[in-house]
């Protein structure tokens, strides 16, 4: 329940700080004194956006907080799930609104989204306002009070998640076909282009080797002749280098023992004498390989030249990167001779999640229909009394083409005031008055089957009074047995069935005007509701009608 308001520099209201209590509660005020201020005010820490215009003039900034107590709600998985300290007892939202255009929520001090506090007003307050009553014209929100009073919540709950997952199923397979059907049409250009490139049989470091043997079948001839003539100036038998060095090693191998250098000298020359010989060796060898081949010379040109070509056709620079792509065109491929096998394995998905999601449907559909002549029976009960005693009410089922989150049916409730009149839409046939007290009922029906912790109508009443205000006030009272109930009303006979009154009012300074919210005493009450009964003027005849008003409610109860 709400325990208590505050609020600072909002609109007409510089500071404002009231405490509110459980049962039922009801505040008056002469119009333009600033109740729908206040509403808007406490809608901001609900969620609502705002507009900085309603920061009061010369303010910087405004707050707005409400303290909730939440002990009975159960909310401990909110407040876990997002991440929020969590009180047993006490719950405080809080809103500052900056001229900026900026503003900042929080939950027991944590930060947190207007997402997040929206998500937890929804569960803490509910504020029926005079445009709520259009709501009933809406079929969804028909449908959901059917719900309520068919205990179709967890149904409904998981009818919706597996209905979600239907979506899902749906989307994927259509994405699937999509795919397939596009990579179909592109089937023989792919095969193309992967048989262009595995025929011709690419191995991994083939162009380099080639590039390497082209080099060398094309200067053959020089190659061959100078490494000849390496050979003559290495191994001639009279001036070559080889026989020289011999030579050398020989002589140092003579003076190595008397002389001291000579030793190292001889090892050295003697390494280098060896590995001139290996190298000659390998020299010998390769004038006897190199041969100037014009038939391999072409068979390696023509090849580089198709492996050019490919590079080139697909502007890539090396034998891997086309191996890449033969790969990818391959991988392609495979992917189009078995998207019907995908396609085939998908639809049975879609299918045996179709039925899951219809079975729960007709379930839901069950209970409906179940509930409907329950639904229809207590909100004629509930409306007789309220001046509409030949009201007749049903509820009619419309199938839908297609299964929607909702389920595979629509309801709308038809309604007639009077004797012989043919069942319409509400919509169609309700006066305001007629729809004012219809919603009420349906409040107080979804309530106790809701167990909504607090509820705020805001001049429900329009375009009633009288006795029927007298009978609505008690269905309010009744409620208010079972959760808190504040009432925004003009009319005595609901003011006067208040445990708790609270006026609204404008006051004057010297600077400017201010909207003023404080609870009125019991002793003042007959004077509240005088003032209600006879305007601007108080009578003593007034004064009696008020006090006869509280006294009949007392006795009532």
């Amino acid at each position: 329940m709400l325990k208590s308001l505050f609020i600072q520099n909002y609109a007409l209201i510089d500071r404002l700080e009231v405490s509110f209590q459980d049962g039922f509660s009801v505040i008056t005020g002469e119009t333009g004194a600033g109740k729908s201020i206040i509403l808007g005010a406490l809608s901001l820490i609900l969620g609502q956006r705002f507009d900085s215009k309603s920061i009061k003039d010369g303010a910087n900034k405004c707050i707005i907080e409400g303290c909730f107590d939440i002990s009975a709600y159960k909310l401990a998985a909110f407040f876990e799930e997002n991440e929020i300290e969590y009180d047993t007892e006490n719950c405080l939202l809080r809103r500052e609104l900056l001229v900026s255009g900026k503003s900042r929520a929080f939950i027991n001090d944590t930060p947190v989204s207007l997402v997040q506090l929206k998500d937890l007003g929804l569960m803490l307050i509910d504020i029926h306002s005079q445009h709520q009553n259009l709501l009933l014209s809406d079929a969804d929100f028909q449908l959901r009070v059917l719900d309520l009073m068919a205990n179709n919540k967890e149904l409904l709950l998981n009818y919706q998640t597996e209905f979600k997952l239907y979506k899902q199923y749906k989307s994927n397979l259509k994405q699937l076909i999509e795919k397939a059907d596009a990579e179909k049409k592109e089937e023989d250009y792919l095969r193309f282009q992967y048989n262009q490139i595995s025929e011709i049989g690419l191995r991994s470091g083939e162009q380099e080797e080639l590039e390497h043997e082209q080099n060398t079948l094309t200067h053959a001839e020089e190659i061959k002749g100078n490494l000849f003539k390496i050979n003559a100036l290495l191994s001639n038998d009279e001036s070559g280098a080889i026989g020289r060095l011999r030579e050398a090693v020989q002589l140092l191998s003579s003076v190595s023992k008397v002389y001291a250098a000579g030793e190292e000298m001889f090892k050295r020359l003697e390494s280098n004498y060896i590995d001139l010989k290996d190298l000659n060796a390998e020299i010998e060898d390769d004038i006897e390989k190199v041969e100037f081949n014009p038939e391999r010379l072409l068979q390696v040109e023509e090849r580089l030249g198709a492996i050019y070509s490919l590079q080139q056709k697909h502007r890539v620079k090396s034998v891997e990167e086309l191996l890449d792509l033969q790969d990818q065109f391959e991988a392609r491929i495979q992917t189009i001779d078995s998207s019907d096998e995908e396609v085939q394995k998908m639809t049975l998905q879609v299918e045996q999640q179709l039925q899951k999601v219809s079975e729960l449907a007709n379930q839901l559909t069950k209970k409906r229909k179940q509930a409907a002549p329950k639904l229809a029976n207590e909100l004629t009960e509930r409306v007789s009394p309220l001046g509409m005693p030949n009201v007749k009410i049903e509820a009619e089922f419309e199938s839908k083409k297609q299964l929607d989150e909702y389920g595979s049916e629509g309801v709308t409730i038809l309604f007639s005031a009077n004797k012989n009149a043919s069942l319409k839409p509400v919509s169609e046939i309700a006066s305001g008055g007629e729809i004012s007290r219809l919603m009420l009922c349906i409040k107080a029906m979804i309530a106790g089957a809701s167990a909504l912790p607090t509820i705020i109508f805001d001049e429900i009443d329009t375009g009633v009074s009288g006795e029927i205000a007298d009978k609505m006030g008690a269905i309010m009272w009744e409620m208010a047995q079972n959760m808190q109930v504040v009432s925004i009303t003009h009319l005595p006979q609901i003011a006067s069935k208040g445990n708790h009154h609270y006026r609204v009012y404008k006051e004057d300074n010297e600077v400017a005007t201010a909207t003023r919210l404080t609870p009125i005493k019991e002793q003042d009450r007959t004077v509240e509701i005088a003032r209600m009964l006879s305007g601007a003027e108080l009578t003593q005849a007034a004064l009696n009608n008020a006090q006869e008003l509280i006294n009949q409610w007392k006795k009532t109860k």
